[in-house]
Formats: structure tokens, sequence, C-alpha cells
């Protein structure tokens, strides 16, 4: 009884209350608005949550990823372009819908589709997190240092644009994290005499402007795209999801959202990648895809079951072993050792109130997003048009607020402006600021680690290879690096094969 009178009073807090939906209401609007995305309002948002109590500010991040991952569809769908990235799918059916005047039935669609995806992943978190934290709890160093080397291969998984840009990338987020005091003899490394490094490089500020000055500087001093219009399909909007619809399309949704569930699990797949199997199995299985490219329901539903069903299986990784499965992840990884709260087994056996209230507000966090988009989406529609030359100087003042609020210093605010400096050459050499990010965040664990193993085996380097199931993460790791290389030569075997 006491557990439970703790985790009520936990959800009960005012400010869950009201930051709860309006996470969902922010991440809706902001996933809509094409040139917006939810990476960059989290890093923008990010620094405010750590003036609040852990639950409060977690569920408000939260809350904007849910809703961006419904939000996207809206622009997909009225403006032919995707609000983010993983609304990619959801456009290829859901304007040609709204084009035959079907947008209504196309919004309903992606947003039961987006509900019901959303609440199988927040049950398989629910169901699976507990279990993996328990075995979690047996690892030592030796185990946690094989598995954060494992942890590093979803940098593999990422770099899209390049196996060894994202390497360096890794590498040199690797390589900033070392930036402070030695953990284990207090010696000073890369901090040219500063005190303010002595803790290391600070993370919010970094965040800030790696991924939301890039945005805004390159739009002001870059090539600007025009606005589009939301009016002139919307006109549909009004035209529900009729129950035989409705019935057709659930075993896709029901689909989509395991496939999300199953994918999103895993570290590196991410929504996109999740949406566009789901699409595709859609496509092959689906009582109307025959219209799959022309306005299939199906394909809405299938790419935005898929697309939600990864919102909380990303964090079964995350909260059970500490291990990011994306870039929110990564910067959630960080939200919580700010908040005094250390992902993985112990967050379990030490936290489990904290752990309880969480998945509740999860599941309330659903229905928000469900009601959200019931009756939202009329007026989200019209915050669609609101030109950027208006909303990112709000966001630029914000970033400078953000960073300089955490300790108030000025040096904050230099290291936010150089990491946006950073993150334009990244973009510029297409390197991947996720997998930056990750190395960073991964960098004291592995080295804390290592340390402490070499401590305890008195500098024998046999020690890392003195456990089975250490082995096991490094015979994963193996196989992830070498699929990662074998992939490409594959691929082009297949295209060989079809064109000969």
């Amino acid at each position: 009884m006491e557990h439970w009178a703790s985790v009520f009073s936990m959800i009960l807090d005012w400010k869950v209350l009201i930051f709860l939906p309006l996470g969902v209401i922010m991440g809706a609007i902001i996933g809509a608005i094409p040139g917006l995305t939810i990476t960059m309002s989290i890093s923008v948002l990010l620094p405010f949550t750590l003036f609040l109590d852990p639950l409060p500010g977690l569920v408000l991040i939260f809350g904007i990823s849910k809703g961006g991952l419904f939000g996207g569809s809206i622009s997909a769908i009225l403006l032919n372009v995707p609000g983010t990235p993983a609304a990619a799918c959801t456009m290829l059916d859901g304007y040609p819908l709204a084009r035959k005047g079907r947008a209504g039935e196309a919004l309903d669609t992606a947003l039961w589709a987006s509900f019901l995806g959303d609440l199988i992943s927040v049950l398989a978190l629910i169901l699976l997190a507990g279990s993996l934290a328990q075995l979690g709890l047996q690892f030592g160093p030796v185990e946690l240092f094989a598995l954060i080397v494992f942890s590093l291969t979803v940098i593999a998984a990422i770099s899209t644009s390049g196996l060894l840009r994202g390497i360096v990338g890794g590498l040199l987020g690797l390589l900033a994290g070392t930036v402070g005091l030695d953990l284990v003899y207090g010696s000073e490394r890369f901090t040219f005499g500063s005190a303010h490094l002595y803790d290391g490089i600070a993370f919010m500020p970094l965040l800030v402007g790696l991924f939301a000055l890039p945005d805004i500087l390159m739009f002001y001093f870059g090539r600007r795209q025009p606005r589009s219009g939301a009016g002139k399909l919307a006109e549909g909007a009004s035209r529900r999801l009729s129950m035989a619809n409705f019935r057709m399309v659930l075993p896709t949704i029901l689909k989509g959202g395991g496939i999300g569930v199953i994918l999103g699990a895993i570290p590196g797949i991410g929504a996109t990648a999740s949406t566009f199997v789901a699409y595709a199995e859609a496509r092959r299985s689906a009582p109307d895809r025959e219209e799959f490219g022309k306005g299939a329901l199906s394909g809405v539903a299938a790419a935005e079951s898929a697309n939600s069903g990864t919102g909380a299986s990303t964090l079964i990784p995350l909260l059970a072993l500490g291990i990011p499965g994306d870039i929110v992840g990564a910067m959630l990884l960080g939200a919580f050792y700010f908040h005094g709260l250390a992902p993985g087994p112990l967050l379990f056996a030490n936290d489990m109130d904290f752990i309880h209230a969480l998945y509740i507000t999860l599941i309330v966090s659903s229905a928000i997003v469900l009601v959200v988009g019931r009756y939202g989406t009329r007026y989200i529609q019209r915050i669609v048009e609101v030109p950027r030359d208006v909303l990112f100087p709000v966001v630029l003042v914000l970033t400078v607020i953000g960073a300089f609020a955490i300790s108030n210093s000025i040096f904050d605010v230099w290291v936010m402006l150089v990491a946006g400096a950073v993150g334009i050459g990244f973009r510029a050499l297409r390197i991947p600021e996720a997998a930056f990010l990750i190395g960073f965040v991964l960098s004291p664990l592995l080295e804390n680690n290592m340390q402490r193993v070499l401590i305890i085996s008195k500098g024998d380097y046999a020690a890392f290879f003195d456990s089975y199931l250490a082995l096991l993460f490094y015979a994963a790791t193996l196989v992830a690096i070498v699929g990662r290389f074998a992939m490409p030569a594959l691929k082009e075997r297949r295209l060989r094969q079809r064109t000969s």
C-alpha cells in the first residue's frame, strides 16, 4: 500500500497533470510543422526540464516524442511533406487520399494507428523491461564493459551516410567524453587550463548546440524553402473513418505495431526503418494492397502503427540496460543522469516507485494522443501554416536561455555556440551527429568500467574475457560489425543478379 500510495502521489502531482498533456500537444504541433524536428524541440526544451522533479520533466519529453510521432502524419497527408522522417511512408498513401477528398479518413486512420501502435509499445515495455533488468542485475564491471562495447555498434546501424563517417563521429564523441579530470588519478585532460571543463563538457549546451542551432543557422544563411498551403486539401478533413474501414485496417495496425515494437527494441533501428518494413509487409498482405501508392488506408495504417510502435519500445534497452536505442534515447540518458537516476538494472532495484509511475503516465499519454488527435487536428492544421521566419527566432532565444539557465554560466552559451559550429561542420561532411552524441554519452561509462576491471584484476587484461556473458556480447559486437560491412556487398550482389 505504501508503494502504490507513493506511485499515485507522484502521478497526481499538478506538474505531471499539466506537463503530460502539454508535451503531447507540443509534440503534435512540432511534428506537423515541416522544418521543426522532434530532436530539435527536445534538445531545446530538455535544459528547462532540469528545474522540475524527475517525473514531470521526463513525461514532458516523452509527451513531445509521442505527440510528434502522430503530428508528422498531418503535414504528410495534407502537404505531401512529412513532418518527421518516419512519416515518409504515410505520405505515399495519405496525400493521394487527401487529393481524393478523403483527408479526414486518412487522418483518422493515422490517429487510430498511432494510438494502438503506441499502446502496444507501452505494454511491451511494461512486460519486457523488468525481466531484462533482472538479468542485468547479474552484471559486473566486465559484463558492463562488454555491454557498452556492444552498445557502440548502434553507431554502425545509424550511419546511413557511410560507416566510416559514423565511426569518425563516434570516435570524436568518445574523445570529447574524456574531457575533464581523470576518474582515478584526477589529472587534467583537454581542459586547456579552464576550470569550467574540470567536470567535462556540459551535456545540455552541447546537445542544444549540436541539434538545434545548425537547423536555424542553415535556414537563415542557406537556401530558404517556400511555404506550402494546407488549406487546399483540408476540405475532406471532416469526413470520418467508417467502422467497416476500421475493421479492415485493424489487422494491419496490430501487425504494424508488432513490427514497430520488435524493431524499436533493437538499438539503432529506429522508427523510419520500422515504418518501411511494416509498409512492405502490408503491401504484401493488406486487403486493399492494389491501391497502395494510389491512396490505400492500409498503407497509412501500417506506416503510422509501426512508427508509434517504436515509441516506447526504444525505452526497453534504455531503462533495462542503460543502452540508448536512438538519438532521443541518448538525450534521455543524459536527462536521467541529471536527475540523479541511472537507467539500468539498479533503477528497477532502487526506484520501482518511479518506474511504475512512469509506466502509468505512458499509458495515459497514449490516451491523450487519441484525444488530441481527435479534437485538435483541425487547429494544428492552421498552425502548420506558420512560417519558419516567425518560429526560428523564438527557438533561437530559447536555446540561449536554456544553455545559460542550467548553471547561470556564459561559458555554457559559448559551448552551445561552438557545438553549433561543429554541428554545421558535421552536416557538411555528412558525419552523423547521433554517432557523436552516442559516443559522448557512453564514453564515461566505458572508461569507468574499464578502469574498474583493471583495478580489480591488478592490470590483467585477460580479465576482460573472464565471463561467458561478456564473451557473448563481444561475439554479438563482432557479428554486428561484420554484418554492417557485408550488407552493401549483399545488396550489390542481389542487384547484379536481378539485372543479369
